[in-house]
C-alpha cells in the first residue's frame, strides 16, 4: 500500500491545520491534537500501515508548503505535533487490540482445557487461533523453576524457536497456572519433543510432559490431562527424566486406579517395615533405589553411600520382616509394586 492508497477520511482537516499554523505561526490546539488522536485510532482500527499513513501525511504537507510563504520552522513544528499525536492515538487503538485479543485467547484457551463452551462453537474459535478441532491434538506442560508468564522472555524464547523451526503449522503456544503449554497436531511428531528441548533449556531446567494425540475438542483436555498427571507422577515417584510421555506411564494410573486394593498390597507387603528401627521409610528407600538400580546390591549401595555389606544386611532384614526376599524373583514383582504403591500413596507419611 502507498500513501496514496489512504483515504481522505484519515487526513482530515489536516492541510487547513497546516495552512493556519503556517500563516500565524501558533502551535495546534488541544482539540486539533485530539482530532489527530481519534483519526490514528480509527486508521489503526481499519487495518492501515502507521508508516503508509506517516508518508501520507508528509505528502499532504509538501503540498501545503508548496503554496504557503509563511514560516517554515512553525509548518515543520505543526507536522511534527500532528504526527506524533496521530501515531499516539494509533499506538493506543494497537495497545487496546492486544489486550482485546489476548483476553480472547485466555477465554479460549480456559474453555478449551475445561470444555466449558459448545463443541461447535469451540471448533469455530479454534480457527482464529490456528487449531482445526477435528483432527487429533496433543498436548505438551512444562513446569520450570519460576512460574512461566505470558509474553516472558522465556516464553517469547521458545515461541521463537518453535516458529523458526515448524514456521505456522497450526501450532498453539500459551501459559496455564504458571505452566507452559504446546497444543500440536497429532500427526506432527517432532513439534512436542521440540518445544520439550526448548522448555528445558530455556529454563536451564525444568520438567515437560506429553500427553497422548486424542482427536476432537474433548481430545485436547484429554491430552491436557494426561500431561498433568505424568508431572503429578514424577513429582511422587522422584523421576529424575526432563521429558516424560504419558504413553510411557501407563501402568501407574493402572496401578492406582483400585485405591484401596493397592493400599491393602503396601499395607499387607511392607506394613511390617514399621516395626523397624527408625521406621519403615529407610528400608522403604532402599528398596526403591535397589530396584532402580536392576536389582544390583553393588550399584544401590553405592547411590545410598553405603557399604556394600550394609546394603546386604538391609536386604536381609526387608526379607526377615516382610517374609519376601527382593532377590527372589518369584518375590521381586510383589515386592517392586508396593514400593510403587507407597510411592503413589505417599506411605508411610501418610495413613492408609
Amino acid at each position: 500500500m502507498t500513501d496514496r492508497d489512504i483515504p481522505e477520511q484519515y487526513l482530515d482537516g489536516y492541510a487547513h491545520i497546516l495552512a493556519e499554523v503556517s500563516a500565524t505561526g501558533r502551535r495546534l490546539t488541544r482539540e486539533e491534537m485530539e482530532s489527530r488522536r481519534i483519526l490514528g485510532e480509527q486508521a489503526a482500527e481499519a487495518g492501515y500501515g502507521l508508516r503508509d499513513l506517516v508518508s501520507a501525511h508528509l505528502t499532504a504537507a509538501r503540498a501545503v508548503r508548496s503554496h504557503s510563504t509563511g514560516s517554515t520552522d512553525s509548518t515543520l513544528a505543526a507536522v511534527q505535533q500532528a504526527i506524533d499525536a496521530f501515531a499516539e492515538g494509533y499506538e493506543r487503538a494497537q495497545r487496546l487490540a492486544v489486550r482485546q485479543e489476548e483476553a480472547a485467547r485466555r477465554e479460549f484457551i480456559d474453555d478449551l482445557l475445561y470444555g466449558r463452551s459448545d463443541l461447535g462453537r469451540l471448533a469455530e474459535r479454534a480457527h482464529r487461533f490456528g487449531l482445526r478441532l477435528s483432527h487429533a491434538h496433543a498436548v505438551a506442560v512444562a513446569e520450570g523453576p519460576r512460574a512461566y508468564e505470558e509474553g516472558a522472555p522465556v516464553a517469547r524464547q521458545v515461541e521463537q524457536a518453535l516458529l523458526a523451526r515448524f514456521g505456522n503449522r497450526d501450532v498453539l503456544l500459551t501459559t496455564k497456572d504458571g505452566r507452559l503449554l504446546c497444543i500440536a497436531p497429532g500427526h506432527e511428531d517432532e513439534v512436542l519433543p521440540y518445544f520439550a528441548k526448548q522448555a528445558h533449556a530455556a529454563t536451564d531446567g525444568g520438567r515437560v510432559a506429553i500427553g497422548r494425540p486424542h482427536p476432537g475438542p474433548g481430545g485436547v483436555v484429554q491430552s491436557y490431562e494426561e500431561a498433568l498427571n505424568a508431572l503429578e507422577l514424577a513429582e511422587r515417584l522422584n523421576l529424575d527424566d526432563s521429558v516424560l510421555r504419558a504413553a510411557d506411564l501407563l501402568v501407574y494410573p493402572v496401578l492406582t486406579r483400585d485405591r484401596q486394593a493397592m493400599a491393602d498390597l503396601v499395607l499387607g507387603t511392607l506394613g511390617p517395615l514399621t516395626t523397624a528401627r527408625g521406621g519403615a521409610q529407610p528400608l522403604l528407600d532402599t528398596l526403591t533405589v535397589y530396584f532402580d538400580s536392576g536389582c544390583v546390591a553393588a550399584e544401590a549401595a553405592r547411590r545410598l553411600s553405603l557399604s556394600v555389606r550394609a546394603m546386604t544386611y538391609r536386604l536381609e532384614r526387608i526379607r526377615h520382616l516382610t517374609g519376601a526376599d527382593p532377590a527372589d524373583p518369584a518375590h521381586r514383582y510383589m515386592l517392586q509394586t508396593a514400593v510403587i504403591g507407597a510411592r503413589l500413596l505417599d506411605w508411610p507419611a501418610k495413613d492408609l
